[in-house]
């Protein structure tokens, strides 16, 4: 679930002027200006107490988290002391971590091996810093880019393949997003039967809710909601839109929050598409619009089928023809498959749907109470995404599949309203196996274009590792295997 107000409240900004971070502009497409020091007397070695915003400044003896997101959605790095803590910090990094699988090993017959070096390169207005984890000291966390040991982008990156996206949507469409995640959830720890929705789940389950939502408005994430779903012990967290590449950092954030919390209170949970086999499954949401540079939308256009203007329909429409070869993205692990049903309020086919849960990427609806405008708020919602998929990957995969739409000037996609079992293409149905998925994805030679070879060769060993080792299992199994890795 989404709040809308809060969509036209928060589509045009990037991260708040909040207790947690100083006012900037939007960085999203933007030149790094971090540089590798050169010198004891370079400009770079200043400590960060001279120059970190003291929301974000990390206290004597703490520690600072460079982290990044790898191509399995787990949360790696490195930490260093606040003193050591100079604007010209980087810490070494090895490319065969690329190749590490959900279950923690690095895969074989991936294109690295014990050789090669490169540096995790802090973007520091990303920084955030939590106090607020239970049982955990305060930390300063900063989302990172790999990069060559030059300080050049490193091709296996997936902020920086984003960040990428991100500079190419804007320089060749004039379009940016804005974006967010919206995370689902079980509960492993209660074993007693609740209602869905209800307040008996919702207090059964504190202080962690409370907590984990203050730990995130803490870090800046503007946490919207949090509220007990429909499966059984299952949640979801949503919070508000945002510029591209924060709307990911932000995702990350949620997900090692809320699983911090849990553990500060020694209880388990899990974001694994599906925790119990024959259950109700766990998706992670994007919802996204389309605005120009100077941040007036794109979407809305109330003459058109769904109000969806020719623009924004071509850039879904690109979406929607490329997304059978994105599976293997976005549903990544061999138990994603047993979410993506039809009728399981998941979606097993690629359309535009309006106000449709069974869609892949669904029209939302518009709140106008009180005659609130109906413009700012439309936008999409993409709902074939799980906890398997890097942030990343997954919404930049979403913006180079908008861009197809527009360059090659498709068809604006079809509006689809009711069941959609009856105007959707055998090409649009989604697959059905991880194996499928992987091999839909090697024969597209448009969307192999988007990957450096070394990156997707990387993420279809991992894959076809996955595949081995989970692949004839069955389904509690998958389940039970899954639970533990997310």
């Amino acid at each position: 679930m989404f709040d809308i107000l809060h969509y036209i409240t928060g589509i045009a900004s990037d991260r708040p002027a909040t207790p947690a971070h100083q006012p900037r502009a939007n960085t999203d497409v933007r030149t790094r200006s971090h540089t590798v020091s050169t010198g004891p007397n370079s400009a770079t070695e200043l400590p960060c107490h001279e120059w970190l915003h003291e929301s974000v400044r990390p206290g004597p003896g703490e520690l600072v988290f460079l982290a990044t997101s790898d191509l399995s959605a787990h949360t790696r790095g490195r930490a260093v002391r606040a003193e050591s803590l100079k604007s010209s910090t980087s810490v070494g990094w090895v490319p065969a971590n690329l190749g590490i699988g959900p279950s923690g090993h690095i895969t074989d017959d991936i294109p690295f091996d014990s050789s090669g070096d490169l540096r995790l390169l802090p973007d520091f207005d990303s920084a955030v810093r939590t106090t607020l984890i239970p049982g955990q000291p305060p930390l300063t966390i900063v989302f990172s880019d790999q990069v060559n040991t030059d300080g050049t982008p490193w091709h296996g990156d997936a902020r920086s393949f984003l960040r990428q996206a991100i500079a190419q949507l804007a320089e060749e469409f004039g379009i940016q997003v804005n974006a967010a995640f919206e995370h689902e959830f079980t509960d492993l720890g209660n074993t007693a039967p609740t209602q869905p929705f209800s307040l008996q789940a919702h207090r059964a389950l504190e202080p962690i809710g409370s907590e984990a939502m203050a730990a995130l408005a803490e870090m800046g994430a503007q946490p919207e909601n949090w509220l007990p779903e429909y499966a059984p012990n299952q949640f979801e967290l949503t919070v508000s839109p945002a510029p591209a590449l924060t709307a990911a950092d932000r995702a990350v954030l949620v997900r090692d929050t809320v699983a911090a919390v849990f553990a500060g209170h020694d209880r388990e949970v899990t974001f694994s598409p599906v925790p119990i086999a024959g259950d109700g499954g766990s998706g992670v949401h994007v919802h996204f619009g389309l605005n120009d540079l100077d941040d007036e939308t794109l979407v809305f256009d109330a003459e058109r089928p769904g109000r969806i203007s020719a623009k924004a329909a071509k850039f879904a429409a690109g979406i929607v023809k490329y997304a059978p070869s994105l599976t293997a993205i976005f549903a990544p692990l061999v138990v994603s498959y047993q979410r993506l049903r039809p009728h399981n309020w998941s979606t097993a086919a690629s359309f535009l749907g309006l106000q449709n849960r069974e869609a892949l990427l669904r029209i939302v609806p518009t709140n106008e109470i009180g005659g609130a405008d109906p413009r700012p708020q439309l936008h999409f919602e993409f709902r074939g995404g799980d906890i398997g998929a890097n942030p990343y990957l997954l919404l930049g995969i979403l913006l180079k599949a908008g861009m197809e739409g527009l360059r090659q000037d498709l068809e604006p996609a079809e509006v689809v309203v009711g069941d959609p079992d009856s105007s959707v293409s055998a090409e649009g149905q989604l697959p059905t196996s991880l194996r499928e998925a992987i091999e839909r994805l090697e024969s597209d030679d448009v969307v192999r274009e988007w990957f450096h070879p070394e990156l997707l060769a990387t993420y279809l060993a991992v894959k076809r590792a996955e595949i081995a080792e989970f692949g004839d299992l069955e389904p509690s199994q998958q389940c039970a295997a899954y639970r533990k890795f997310y």
